[in-house]
């Protein structure tokens, strides 16, 4: 792995094939959700959307706290997963093109914290459902990762996907009926996540690098000099310890053997 000087920025693009790789486990997990959120609510619908109330996140309530993992799943109709599912689809697979790994654990962050949001502040007695806290964790994802992980490409998808769906960003506001508690939540940890799941092994790299390139720190006060190309001999005087190096170690040799 090619590595750049602190504060130097790259493409991003890295193994071609590989990236192609990521980006098709992405696209594959992208259409198997989406596929799995109308599978819950054709059944929701059936069942005369009773899972609202049974799985859906009521807010300070310690015994609807697991709900915080399955509110997500849950849409309280036919117009709310159809405005979700768009922006969670492109958003979500942008998030997971450079790694699926690294993708659910973000996922896993955001529906904690959103989750937590919308329990902890949401209004008495609402409850809470659907994919919009991993919309907005997920694009806020993606406007902070080009910049953590310095990746060029990253930071122009960010800044074109906050160009096109900066409506988004109007209900980060309270709204009635729309929890927007949820909302914040979700972008907070879409941005911390971008901290997280920063490209580690890169910096870690470059930090390596970086110490390797450091000067080394100069002798102590009273330290014996020592010759380009000739080492001093320990404390005891032992001749035969000293080694002599460098293009004129033959030189420092015969020096030393006339005594001067």
């Amino acid at each position: 792995m090619d590595v750049k000087p602190r504060g130097a920025w790259t493409t991003g693009t890295g193994d071609a094939e590989s990236m192609l790789a990521e980006a098709r486990k992405a696209l594959f997990v992208m259409v198997g959700f989406l596929a799995f959120l109308w599978i819950v609510q054709i059944v929701n619908v059936a069942d005369s959307y009773r899972l609202i109330g049974e799985f859906g996140i009521r807010s300070r309530s310690v015994s609807s706290l697991p709900d915080i993992f399955t509110a997500p799943f849950i849409h309280v109709s036919w117009t709310h997963i159809e405005a979700n599912s768009g922006p969670l689809f492109i958003f979500g697979f942008l998030a997971a093109y450079r790694g699926v790994v690294r993708f659910l654990g973000l996922s896993m962050l955001v529906i904690i914290v959103s989750g937590f949001a919308s329990w902890l502040t949401a209004s008495a007695h609402s409850i809470g459902v659907g994919a919009s806290g991993l919309v907005f964790g997920y694009l806020g994802y993606i406007l902070v990762r080009g910049i953590f992980d310095r990746h060029l490409i990253d930071l122009i998808i960010g800044a074109v996907m906050a160009l096109c769906f900066a409506y988004q960003f109007t209900v980060l506001v309270p709204h009635a009926g729309i929890g927007w508690q949820d909302h914040v939540g979700g972008l907070v940890a879409g941005v911390a996540g971008g901290w997280v799941f920063r490209d580690k092994a890169r910096a870690k790299a470059a930090r390596a690098a970086r110490e390797a390139r450091t000067p080394k720190a100069p002798a102590a006060a009273g330290a014996p000099a020592t010759a380009p190309g000739k080492a001093v001999a320990p404390a005891s005087g032992s001749r035969a310890a000293v080694q002599y190096t460098g293009p004129r170690a033959d030189l420092h040799k015969e020096l030393d053997d006339l005594g001067l």
